[in-house]
């Protein structure tokens, strides 16, 4: 059997790399994106994973996918952890952040939103190749922990998304203490989860240039 290909993030101003081992996203953190999805604002928030060979560095190309006509992207705070425990508590999750980045969870919406008018699991929708675009991860060290700040996303040169963390409907600590599967203590350098801080935006089969 073939090793697992590791999956690494740059990490500015050091040659270390950062290997990530699992990639967690929430959902309906976010209360202007749960809106325009038409969502039950009171409902709680929920994790989905992506593959780790769907993340890619935030200079690469990324190709119109297949089978969808509604392809999305929607920006995301990216939280790496360097250790994990099966249980949490919020007053210590940030202890095991790493550090930051900015990244995206691309979507094919046509093809969520068909599995969800039939309650059928939407994994189609969001796990896919190139799925998961991130930008260089920032230690804790360098930038401290994020709880606020601005957060923007321009297509084009043209703005589409300026925001600001502040308005997550659940902090970071929260949203480690509630996920569902956490790493292993031992697990050194093991996941990533993104806490989504803005809407979606379609994209055309242009190209198209995102910063």
């Amino acid at each position: 059997m073939a090793p697992l290909t590791v999956v690494l993030l740059a990490i500015p101003g050091s040659t270390q790399l950062f290997p990530v081992r699992r990639i967690y996203c929430v959902g309906r953190d976010y209360l202007e994106h749960i809106r325009e999805e038409g969502n039950d604002e009171r409902a709680p928030s929920f994790f989905f994973q992506k593959p780790r060979h769907a993340l890619v560095r935030d200079d690469a190309t990324i190709p119109y996918p297949s089978l969808t006509k509604d392809f999305h992207h929607e920006i995301e705070l990216v939280v790496a952890l360097k250790s994990g425990g099966r249980t949490i508590p919020k007053e210590r999750a940030l202890d095991h952040v790493f550090g930051y980045a900015i990244g995206l969870d691309m979507t094919r919406r046509d093809l969520q939103r068909a599995m969800q008018e039939k309650k059928h699991p939407w994994e189609i929708g969001k796990s896919f190749d190139f799925a998961a675009p991130c930008g260089p991860l920032h230690p804790v060290a360098s930038v401290g922990h994020l709880g606020e700040g601005f957060i923007r996303l321009a297509v084009n040169g043209q703005m589409k998304k300026n925001s600001d963390l502040k308005l997550m409907i659940w902090n970071v600590a929260k949203q480690i203490a509630k996920m569902p599967s956490r790493p292993r203590p031992h697990a050194a350098k093991a996941a990533i989860t993104s806490v989504k801080a803005t809407g979606s935006i379609p994209l055309a089969r242009t190209s198209c240039f995102i910063v």
